[in-house]
């Protein structure tokens, strides 16, 4: 197994890049439920980006877009992650 020069051995790269992947088909799949549950309203990429990993600012973004209580919307987005 080589070192990369920044220490990083091939396999450690491999877990990294295996991670991000996950970690992005998971916004991908969170991402697609909101916009399923919230149809009638539409989200810029932008703004889901800002907002991304962050449930309180997502939160926040669909109460702003929708005017459901907060409460109501965190109830929904918990179910469903």
């Amino acid at each position: 197994m080589g070192v990369l020069k920044t220490g990083i051995t091939k396999n450690s790269l491999h877990e990294v890049y295996m991670a991000t992947d996950r970690m992005n088909e998971n916004w991908r799949r969170v991402r697609e439920q909101i916009e399923a549950i919230w149809s009638d309203h539409e989200f810029g990429d932008k703004e889901m980006k800002k907002a991304r990993g962050n449930l309180k600012k997502m939160v926040e973004l669909i109460h702003e877009k929708t005017g459901e209580p907060r409460n109501d919307i965190m109830q929904k987005i918990i179910a469903f992650i």
